[in-house]
Order: structure tokens, then C-alpha cells, then sequence
């Protein structure tokens, strides 16, 4: 059965509207509204979760406010009525010309970053800033040098640089009640990567001794394209504190979340995740060096029932993709802003027409065999109607397989940022929910 969630706005809660998720079947009779996060459930659900957590990922951060770019748009016009009203000065209307522009010019940048999502607190971009040379470099390291936030506390990107050309991790920090981030290098040049950075957030505890003998389930999480990288799951999706967020509601059990790169060291392709012919094996770079080089360095459960993979846009096709390939590997896929064909992305393969019959989903699915069951999550926002009409295809051709699958919406959300965050503390604990119920590993 393919299950439909719809949020809602809740009576107020101590003077505020809290948002409550519900779901419903397509006959649209509702169902219990009993908890379902802890319990071994024998079919996918989507799960409820407490207010704390689901307003953690909504809420906008400092950056994305939309008073922010009306602040520039209306300090732009004020400088602009006043260079009208000093015409007469060549100085001032010099100075005042270029002023207003560059404020209009301000206030389009964080008038697009409100609507998209993507930088979200000045850390965040103070790390954009850091891909940079010079000045704009310099910037973003004092912007992250003054910032609050407390993921700098375990914060990867300043950490040195592993040596040699086997797959190493390094820790960014001591690790701490809130867990730890470490960036795992697994170059893999005969797949197309001299080089890949995959960031790993590790639970709570991870490291403390009393847990040495602990194993953990694995969510992967992929980038968007292009422009996307292995970092965005961790600013512009805010996947540490997601993840704490869910671990201190008790809605999930301890967790390793990996957000892969797989942009092959040119994130300015738009490589869909795919082994593109002459060029990167992404699939085979995840599926073969990611995976175990993780299961290697980390203490998880090494199988196919306690590994999910997701991602959101380009990132949620690859998963789709390269999850529906890797049966054996993957049990759940997460996939949010979702899409089932390379549409102007096929490019890509070069007019191979046979790799692009075995990389579109919408083909080959309805008559894919399915030797092991798969558990899957579209999430979509509805201010995105193509988005919307896309996941309850994807949903209904797997459903016909026999598979499980839900649909999350989230009222009034796009094609953005905002969707992917605001989406993924219902992926994980729907992860969670068929880690419980995978048998158990050694």
C-alpha cells in the first residue's frame, strides 16, 4: 500500500501552532494515530514525530530570513532616492549609483538564498566563502572563526589533510556528548576519483569506551548537482543536528550518517551518480570503495538491512538509481525532491543508449525483478506539483512490484533546500524503523 502524509497546523501548544504530521491511505480513511517510532513495524509507515524535532529542520536560519534581503531591497531604494534627490552632486550621485547597486545586488543573492535554502547560518557561509581564493578565502575563515554555531565544534573542513593513498579517516575534534564528524578519503583512481572527501557523522557516544563493542546502522545521504558537494548535507541539510535532534526525542537509535562526494572532483558536472561511459564510475565507486572502505573504518552492521541510502534532487535520482541496482547492498532508500529520468541530464552517457535504457528508473522498474524486498521514501514539497506528480509515480510503479513505499509531503515547500531538510528527520526515523526490524547482524 502506497501511503500519503500531509501535515497540518495543530491547536496551540502553550501559545504557539505546533506542526503534527499525519498520514493517510489513498482511500484516504485515516488511520490509528498511535506512536510508531519504536515499534517493529511489518510494513512501512510514515512516522510521527514530535514537535522539537520537525521544528528544528523548518525553522529558517539567520541567512535565509526573508527580512533579510527587504532590509537590502529597502536600504538599495532609500540610497536610491537619495541619489535622485542629489543629482546635482557628480559625487554623491557617482557614490549613490553604485551604492544602490550593489545593495539591489545584495538583496537578489539573499532574496534567491531565502527561497532555496542553501546557506543557512553565517558558518555556513563563511565555508562557501572558503572554496574561494584570497580575499573571499580569508573571509569565510573569519565568518566561521566568529561563528556560534555549535557544529564548528566538530566541524571536518579544518582538520589536515590525511597522507598516502589508502582510505583514511580523520577526526576533526575530540568527540563530545553531541557526537562527532570525521572526513573518511577513499581515492579510488581506477573508478574516475583521484580523490573523494566523504563526511562522516558519527552518533553520541561513538567513542566512548563503554561502547567498543557497538555497531551501528548507516544512512548515506547524497549531494545535489551541480555545484552540490559532500558538505551540503551537513550546512545547507543540517544533518548533525537533525540527527541529535532525533536522538534526544529517543525517536531513533544511535546511527552513523556518511554524506558521500561523489562529484569526482569536478562538482560543476552534472554527473547524476552514474558510471558515465569514458568518464567517473560513480555507482561502482559508492557501491564498491564508499561502502566497505565504511564498514572498514567504522563499527557498523555490515548488511543490506541496516544500510539506507538517500539523497535529495540529482543526489535523491542517484540513490533511486543506484539502490534499485544494489539490492543486495541497500534495504531503504530516501529519496527526497525525487525524479526518474536523466531528462536534459542525459548528456551525460554520451548518447549511449543502452546505459540510458539501464539508468532510467521510469523504464526499467516495471519490469525489474526484485529478489529482495525494498523499503522506499519519496519526499516532496507542494509548491512543487511536478515534484509531487513524480514521487506518486515512482511510488505506484514500485508499489505494482510488490515493494513498500511512502510519500511525505510538506505543505507549501519547493523544489529546494528547505524541503530536504524539513524532510529528513521523517527519512531517518524511517530509516530507523526498518533498521529495527532488519534480522539481526553480526
Amino acid at each position: 500500500m502506497i501511503f500519503e502524509v500531509r501535515t497540518a497546523l495543530s491547536a496551540p501548544v502553550h501559545g504557539r501552532g505546533l506542526f503534527s504530521a499525519f498520514f493517510l491511505p489513498r482511500s484516504q480513511l485515516p488511520v490509528s494515530g498511535r506512536p510508531r517510532m519504536t515499534r517493529l513495524l511489518p510494513q512501512a509507515v510514515d512516522p510521527i514525530l514530535p514537535p522539537s524535532v520537525t521544528s528544528q529542520a523548518r525553522d529558517l536560519g539567520p541567512l535565509e530570513s526573508p527580512l533579510l534581503w527587504l532590509a537590502f531591497a529597502g536600504a538599495a531604494t532609500a540610497v536610491l532616492a537619495v541619489t535622485i534627490a542629489l543629482a546635482h552632486r557628480r559625487r554623491a550621485r557617482r557614490w549613490g549609483v553604485s551604492g544602490s547597486i550593489a545593495l539591489f545586488l545584495i538583496a537578489a543573492i539573499t532574496a534567491v538564498n531565502s527561497y532555496v535554502g542553501y546557506v543557512r547560518t553565517p558558518s555556513d557561509l563563511g565555508r562557501l566563502l572558503q572554496r574561494g581564493s584570497g580575499a573571499m578565502n580569508v573571509a569565510g575563515t573569519l565568518l566561521r572563526g566568529t561563528s556560534d554555531d555549535p557544529a564548528e565544534d566538530s566541524d571536518p573542513s579544518t582538520a589536515g589533510s590525511s597522507s598516502g593513498g589508502s582510505p583514511a579517516a580523520r577526526p576533526a575534534a575530540p568527540s563530545n556528548a553531541n557526537g562527532s564528524i570525521e572526513v573518511l578519503n577513499v581515492p579510488d583512481p581506477a573508478h574516475g576519483v583521484r580523490n573523494g572527501e566523504n563526511y562522516v557523522v558519527l552518533p553520541a557516544g561513538y567513542h566512548d569506551p563503554a561502547s567498543a563493542a557497538k555497531r551501528y546502522p548507516v544512512v548515506y545521504l547524497i549531494h545535489g548537482y551541480p555545484y552540490g558537494g559532500p558538505r551540503d548535507w551537513l550546512t545547507s541539510g543540517s544533518a548533525p543536528q537533525t540527527l541529535k535532534s532525533l536522538e534526544d526525542a529517543n525517536v531513533i537509535q544511535p546511527m552513523i550518517i556518511v554524506s558521500v562526494d561523489l562529484t569526482a572532483n569536478r562538482p560543476s558536472t552534472d554527473w547524476e551518480c552514474l558510471n558515465v561511459p569514458g568518464g567517473p564510475q560513480l555507482e561502482t565507486y559508492l557501491a564498491s570503495s564508499i561502502v566497505p572502505s565504511v564498514d572498514k573504518h567504522y563499527r557498523t552492521f555490515a548488511d543490506r538491512g541496516h544500510r539506507a541510502l538517500g539523497g535529495m534532487s540529482g543526489g535523491g535520482f542517484g540513490a533511486l538509481n543506484i539502490g534499485l541496482h544494489h539490492l543486495g547492498e541497500f534495504g531503504t532508500l530516501l529519496i527526497s525532491l525525487p525524479y526518474d529520468d536523466l531528462n536534459d541530464s542525459v548528456g551525460v552517457l554520451g548518447g549511449n543508449q543502452a546505459a540510458i535504457a539501464a539508468n532510467t528508473p521510469r523504464r526499467y522498474i516495471p519490469t525489474m525483478p526484485f529478489p529482495q524486498k525494498i523499503a522506499v521514501m519519496l519526499t516532496v514539497g507542494t509548491g512543487a506539483p511536478t515534484d509531487v506528480a513524480t514521487a506518486h509515480r515512482i511510488a505506484g510503479s514500485l508499489q505494482r512490484r510488490g515493494q513498500e513505499v511512502v510519500v511525505h509531503a510538506e505543505r507549501g515547500f519547493n523544489h529546494t533546500w528547505h524541503t530536504a531538510r524539513a524532510t529528513l528527520p521523517y527519512m531517518l526515523a524511517f530509516a530507523d524503523q526498518n533498521f529495527r526490524t532488519a534480522p539481526a547482524a553480526s
